[in-house]
């Protein structure tokens, strides 16, 4: 097994059964993931050391998962430079708050937003194949037969 490049990461164990969807089609496509928990509110240096140090543990792609307020891609953005996804979790008002704030980050900031819950997840994955995908032909490969499958 090789070491894992994308980090999934959530501000709240609660959030974990996004997070393994993510990792799940991750697997199917052939990318190492690592899973863990840190709240950009209630550890905020915590995670942004997590965010710090990401590409020198050999990440190439953070996923980030945070619902109502949903500052946790915003933060990892600020405080790395590899590409941030966010899914927003559905919290309170069907998710559309945590949406809102993902999609809404200061210049400087990007973050690329997916949809809420499950099918955001999923494509969460999707993408970061996608973007590794344009330097490995294996992942590209799978990703095409993932299509196929659809």
């Amino acid at each position: 097994m090789s070491s894992p490049i994308v980090l999934i990461i959530t501000g709240s164990k609660s959030d974990s059964e996004y997070a393994e969807k993510c990792q799940a089609l991750l697997t199917q496509l052939g990318i190492e993931s690592k899973f863990t928990v840190s709240s950009a509110h209630r550890h905020p240096v915590k995670t942004a050391d997590i965010a710090k140090n990401a590409a020198n543990d050999g990440f190439k792609i953070i996923i980030a998962m945070a619902g109502l307020s949903a500052a946790l891609p915003g933060v990892m953005a600020a405080h790395s430079d590899l590409p941030v996804i966010g899914v927003p979790i559905p919290a309170s008002i069907g998710g559309i708050d945590s949406l809102l704030s993902i999609a809404q980050m200061p210049p400087g900031i990007p973050v690329a937003c997916m949809g809420i819950g499950n099918s955001g997840a999923k494509n969460a994955a999707v993408l970061a194949a996608r973007i590794l995908a344009l330097g490995d032909s294996t992942v590209e490969r799978k990703l095409g037969d993932y299509r196929d499958s659809l």
